[in-house]
């Protein structure tokens, strides 16, 4: 197997709009990155994901952009940018940034000449039809939005403000490969490609037989054409690190994305667990984990993550959040580093910080949440069962500011934040974590260090045991004469497992665990709840 550098890397996510305010604004902003540096080095990482910060409207926080060479006011400027990339740079670690490239804003010069007459050069940049067929969009009940300018209707798998480019035009495509080269020759050191399996679009745009899923928008004849042509153009000319955002996908699909010899991405995220496991299910997880690992293994490479900026804090989604909250953080922790691929925190994480429940509609901003509760209240549903039935999977769960300290706000900002603060700052904080020995925090430290110096964890074959146990997940992780065995109950209740024969006989050497050592028979387990154990054997 191919050893890089990017295999080896523990990515860490900043939504910066929720990191670290430092001018009062309410908004996290770039400089609060600049500050926290050093606490995301101390953590061991090596590469920072940063969400989108070029200049936007900010319909869909920065999702929708309007000038890709600028950045937003809300972040900072270029010149704190460049700042920002050096000064990662400066502390042995890489940056990437991500790529949005399926949409613009509706705002961006490109479609404002574009809808200004049917025979602007640049109406060939986005998607345009006389009349409508019945898909939707991921936020609003039709994927189009009609133009009274030109009394023709425009694509937008999104919101109405973030209309589709035509990836067709091979022009659009030159200009997003320049605008690659603008980052990637600042030092850049790669991108998060969001939704990057929709740029290519079903011939005609023929009416789907059940509207409701979406998969037609992505994984379309021509994808692997445009990706190819990027590689050519732009990606094979830097020592970058890519990962794609790749909804609707099996591993069969997903190997034609990130295959080592298909020239396209280097990993991705699949949202077989995130997308469709609404709460944990441990049939359904070690069944897409077995299906993923004998598709990718020795061929193309995983990312493992279980929460980020669209998807609820893991330990609210899928574990406890109060009994159980510090041992399930950990829990999950040990399965995410120990599983074959990449693992990915997103800020927070290490702290164990919890999804948040507001009381209203009015607390919340996810553009995706407050769409889909006018369009089920406008159905004639009762307003307070539609809210309920958006809380638990709602993005805003994800994007509360991170809790620094138990001062006002959670030490995120002097001003008024641009989102409320999880109330359960004060006891769930950053300060309080650096504190504590036995935190959430330094069981992540001692996680990644375990990867730094074991290449077991990186290039380590996998073997699961006790494949149909309900509570417990456990496998082997094995590369030349290095064997782990990896022991969690997931679960609530104390559970009492036995040991393969064959394991059961050889030496076991604890390398970390989430609760204090107990003594214990050779064969026999005795396992508390969310409990994770790491052995040499």
């Amino acid at each position: 197997m191919k050893k890089t550098w990017w295999k080896e890397s523990v990515v860490y996510q900043v939504y910066w709009r929720s990191f670290y305010d430092t001018d009062g604004d309410g908004f996290g902003d770039l400089e609060g990155v600049i500050q926290k540096l050093d606490y995301i080095q101390n953590l061991g990482i090596d590469v920072i994901w940063l969400n989108p910060c070029y200049d936007s409207p900010d319909i869909d926080n920065g999702y929708d952009i309007a000038d890709y060479r600028a950045v937003m006011p809300k972040a900072g400027t270029m010149e704190t940018f460049d700042r920002l990339l050096q000064e990662v740079h400066n502390r042995g670690m890489k940056l990437i940034m991500d790529l949005v490239v399926n949409h613009t804003s509706d705002q961006h010069p490109w479609f404002k000449e574009a809808k200004s007459s049917k025979d602007h050069p640049k109406r060939d940049y986005y998607i345009w039809r006389k009349e409508p067929n019945n898909w939707r969009s991921y936020f609003t009940p039709s994927a189009w939005e009609f133009d009274l300018r030109t009394e023709e209707y425009y694509f937008h798998s999104f919101a109405v403000e973030q209309p589709d480019l035509n990836w067709q035009n091979p022009i659009v495509r030159q200009e997003i490969y320049s605008i690659m080269k603008f980052w990637l020759d600042k030092g850049v050191n790669g991108f998060r490609m969001d939704v990057i399996n929709l740029l290519a679009k079903q011939e005609g745009f023929r009416d789907a037989e059940n509207p409701e899923d979406i998969s037609y928008l992505g994984n379309n004849p021509g994808i692997h054409d445009y990706l190819q042509e990027m590689h050519e153009e732009v990606l094979k000319h830097y020592d970058i690190f890519t990962v794609g955002e790749i909804p609707f996908v099996t591993p069969e699909d997903g190997l034609l994305y990130v295959g080592e010899d298909r020239q396209e991405l280097h990993t991705l995220f699949h949202f077989e667990v995130c997308d469709y496991m609404a709460d944990w299910d441990m049939e359904r997880f070690k069944e897409i984990q077995r299906r993923w690992y004998r598709g990718l293994w020795g061929k193309g490479w995983n990312s493992q993550f279980l929460n980020n900026h669209d998807h609820t804090r893991l330990v609210t989604r899928f574990g406890n959040d109060t009994t159980y909250r510090v041992e399930a953080a950990k829990c999950f922790a040990t399965l995410l580093h120990l599983l074959p691929g990449m693992p990915y925190i997103y800020q927070g994480e290490e702290i164990g910080m919890t999804g948040v429940r507001f009381n209203s509609i009015e607390d919340y901003h996810d553009i995706a949440m407050k769409n889909k509760y006018q369009e089920e209240v406008e159905k004639g549903r009762d307003p307070e069962e539609v809210f309920a039935s958006l809380l638990h999977l709602s993005r805003d769960n994800s994007r509360t500011p991170v809790q620094w300290n138990d001062m006002p706000h959670g030490g995120f900002t002097n001003g008024t934040p641009w989102i409320n603060v999880n109330p359960n700052y004060k006891e769930i904080n950053v300060a309080a974590a650096l504190n504590d020995p036995e935190s959430v925090y330094y069981f992540y430290k001692k996680l990644i260090q375990l990867r730094k110096e074991n290449e077991v964890m990186v290039y380590g074959s996998f073997q699961e045991l006790f494949e149909d146990h309900q509570q417990i997940y456990s496998f082997i992780r094995e590369l030349d004469d290095e064997k782990w065995l990896v022991v969690l109950n997931i679960s609530e209740q104390q559970v009492q497992i036995k040991l393969p024969e064959s394991l059961s006989l050889l030496e076991k050497e604890p390398l970390l665990a989430n609760y204090n050592h107990q003594e214990e028979q050779n064969s026999e387990l005795q396992m508390r709840p969310y409990e994770a154990r790491i052995y040499r054997i």
